[in-house]
C-alpha cells in the first residue's frame, strides 16, 4: 500500500515538471517527497493517514500553480465527466422533492421512463418495493436509486391523479442525453435565438438540429446566448466558431512553455458565415465561451453584447494516477486571433481570484463600463475594421447593458436562493395541469393570454411566510413584483412544455436579450457596433 501512495505522488510531481528536464532530477524530487513521507508514517507522533497526506500535498501543489489545475478524487472523476460526456445511464426523468415526495417535472423525451408511461405529476411512491415518501428522501438518494448501468431494471410504485390506487411500472435504465442546447426558436421575422449552457460531446449535432430547425422558418439573422456559458471541450469550441467563419480564418491559438504553438484554423463547412450575428456574454461566460466570442469580435464577424466574461484562457489536460485519481494540469493558454490573452490575472492568489466577480460587483463594473480600467499595454485592434478590443481580463463586449438591480431587492433575492418562485410553480402546475391546458392549449396561447394574478400573488406571498419564513417588505415587493411574476410564468411554461420555454418567458424582460433584438432590427446599430 505505501508503494502504491510513493508511486502516486512521484507520477503527480513526473506530470507536474517540477525539475527543468526529465530523468533523474524528477525522480529525485520525487523521491526527496516520498522519503519525508515515510518518516512522517514511521515516526510522526500520531497516526497517519497517509492516503489523505498525499492527497492534501497535490491539491497544495496545485494550488500554488493557477486556479485551474486541480485534483480528482477516483470517487468524483465520472461526475466530472458527464457533463461534458453528454450522457449518463439511468430511467430519464426531471424530479424535484416536494412534500417529501418525488415529484416528476417531466419525463426526459425519448427516454425509457417516457416510453414506459411515465407523466408529469407522477409522484414516485416507491422504488424497487421501498418506500420512498414521507422517509427524508434526498436529490442525491433519489440519484443513487434511479442512476445505474444500461440494460439493469427498475421497479417503480406511481401515485397518479385521478387513479384509485398506485400504479406499477418497470422501467429498464438506458443512455440519457445530457442536453447543452437550452433554447432555440424565432424571437421575430428573420431573426433565430440559440441558447448554449456548456460546449459538450452533444453540442454540435445539437445545434446543427437547431440551425437546421431555424432556416427552415425563415432565420437570416442569429442570437447566440452564451450567458453563464462556463465552457467545456475546446474542440467544440473551435467547431462551433468554425460556423461562423470563414475558411482559413484563425480561430484560436494555444501555447506554453511545454505546449509549442498550435494554430486552430476555420474550415470551409461553416453554416453561417455572412448573416447578422450578435452573441450574448456576461461575467459567467467563460473558456470556451470566449474563445468563440473572441474569434468572432477579433474578425468583426458579429456584435458581442452583455458584460465582461468571466476570463478564463488557461487549457488544462488531463493526467490519470495509479489509484484512478486524476490531476488536470494548465498546460498552455489560449489566445484570440489578435493575440489577446483573455486570462484575468491570479497573482494574488486563488481566494482573491475567486472574489473577482463579488469585487467586480463591489467596484461598480457590472453597472458601469468606465469603472473598467485597463491598461494601454492590453490595446488590440480587431483584424477587419481596427476596432479598439482589450485583453488581459475576459471580453468586453461592443455594447454593454448592465445588471439589472432594481428588482435584485432583498426579498426577491431570498425567493430564489430557497427555489420558492420554483417550488410554488411547480405545486400550481401540478394542482391545477389540466384546467391550465384546458384554457391554454398551446405555448402561444399561454404566453399570450396567462396573467399571474394578485390571488396568485397573495398565496406565494403567505406560502413563502409560511414554509420559508420569508416575510414580505412592502417596498421590496413592489420593486420586484414583475420580475416574480415573470419567473413564476417561465417555471410554469418550463413545467407545462419544457426548457426552451422558460426561455421564451424569462427573455421577455432580460435586457440584453432585448437590446440584442433591437440591434438587430436597426440595421444603423448593427453597422455602427462594428465600425466604432
Amino acid at each position: 500500500m505505501q508503494g502504491n501512495h510513493f508511486r502516486k505522488i512521484a507520477l503527480a510531481l513526473a506530470a507536474l515538471c517540477l525539475a527543468p528536464a526529465a530523468g533523474s532530477a524528477q525522480s529525485e524530487h520525487a523521491v526527496k517527497f516520498s522519503k519525508a513521507l515515510d518518516y512522517v508514517q514511521t515516526y510522526y507522533v500520531d497516526s497517519t493517514d497517509q492516503a489523505e497526506l498525499v492527497e492534501q500535498a497535490i491539491i497544495s501543489l496545485l494550488k500554488e500553480l493557477d486556479p485551474h489545475s486541480v485534483y480528482i478524487s477516483p470517487e468524483d472523476v465520472d461526475a466530472m465527466n458527464q457533463p461534458l460526456l453528454g450522457s449518463f445511464d439511468g430511467i430519464g426523468v426531471e424530479f424535484s422533492i416536494i412534500d417529501d415526495t418525488i415529484l416528476v417535472v417531466s419525463p426526459i423525451s425519448g427516454g425509457p421512463s417516457e416510453a414506459a408511461g411515465i407523466r408529469p405529476g407522477d409522484r414516485i411512491v416507491g422504488i424497487n418495493g421501498q418506500t420512498v415518501a414521507g422517509v427524508g428522501i434526498k436529490n442525491t438518494d433519489v440519484r443513487d436509486k434511479l442512476l445505474g448501468t444500461k440494460g439493469t431494471q427498475v421497479s417503480l410504485q406511481v401515485r397518479r391523479r385521478g387513479a384509485e390506487q398506485n400504479l406499477e411500472f418497470t422501467v429498464e435504465r438506458d443512455k440519457i442525453p445530457i442536453h447543452s442546447l437550452d433554447a432555440a426558436y424565432m424571437v421575430a421575422p428573420g431573426i433565430g435565438y440559440v441558447k448554449l449552457n456548456r460546449f459538450s460531446a452533444n453540442t454540435m449535432p445539437e445545434f446543427h438540429d437547431a440551425f437546421a430547425k431555424l432556416k427552415a422558418l425563415g432565420m437570416e439573422s442569429l442570437i447566440l446566448d452564451l450567458q453563464g456559458n462556463g465552457g467545456g471541450y475546446l474542440h467544440t469550441a473551435i467547431d462551433l466558431a468554425d460556423e461562423f467563419l470563414p475558411k482559413d480564418k484563425l480561430i484560436v491559438y494555444t501555447e506554453g512553455e511545454s505546449s509549442p504553438r498550435r494554430d486552430n484554423l476555420a474550415t470551409a463547412r461553416g453554416n453561417f458565415e455572412t448573416g447578422r450575428l450578435v452573441v450574448l456574454i456576461d461575467e459567467g461566460s467563460a473558456s470556451a465561451s470566449e474563445i468563440v466570442t473572441g474569434s468572432i469580435q477579433d474578425w468583426d464577424r458579429g456584435v458581442v453584447i452583455g458584460r465582461r466574461s468571466f476570463g478564463k484562457g488557461l487549457v488544462q489536460r488531463p493526467f490519470t494516477l495509479p489509484d484512478g485519481s486524476m490531476i488536470r494540469l494548465t498546460t498552455a493558454r489560449y489566445y484570440t486571433p489578435t493575440g489577446r490573452s483573455i486570462q484575468k490575472p491570479y497573482d494574488e492568489g486563488v481566494d482573491a481570484y475567486r472574489d473577482d466577480l463579488a469585487n467586480r460587483l463591489e467596484k461598480g463594473e457590472l453597472l458601469y463600463l468606465d469603472s473598467i480600467k485597463l491598461p494601454d499595454s492590453l490595446r488590440y485592434e480587431t483584424l477587419v475594421n481596427g476596432r479598439l478590443v482589450y485583453g488581459g481580463g475576459g471580453i468586453l463586449p461592443d455594447i454593454f447593458v448592465p445588471i439589472d438591480t432594481l428588482y435584485m431587492t432583498d426579498y426577491y433575492k431570498s425567493l430564489n436562493r430557497k427555489s420558492v418562485l420554483f417550488t410554488f410553480a411547480l405545486r400550481h402546475v401540478d394542482a391545477q395541469r389540466e384546467a391550465i391546458l384546458q384554457e391554454f392549449p398551446t405555448f402561444e396561447d399561454f404566453e399570450g393570454k396567462f396573467v399571474v394574478s394578485d390571488e396568485m400573488m397573495r398565496r406565494l406571498v403567505d406560502y413563502a411566510e409560511t414554509n420559508e419564513g420569508i416575510q414580505a417588505d412592502e417596498a421590496d415587493f413592489e420593486l420586484s413584483q414583475n420580475a416574480i411574476k415573470n419567473r413564476l410564468k417561465a417555471y410554469m411554461a418550463d413545467d407545462l412544455w419544457g426548457d426552451e420555454f422558460f426561455f421564451r418567458v424569462a427573455n421577455s424582460i432580460n435586457p440584453v436579450f432585448l437590446e440584442a433584438v433591437k440591434v438587430l432590427q436597426e440595421e444603423a446599430i448593427y453597422i455602427g457596433a462594428l465600425a466604432e
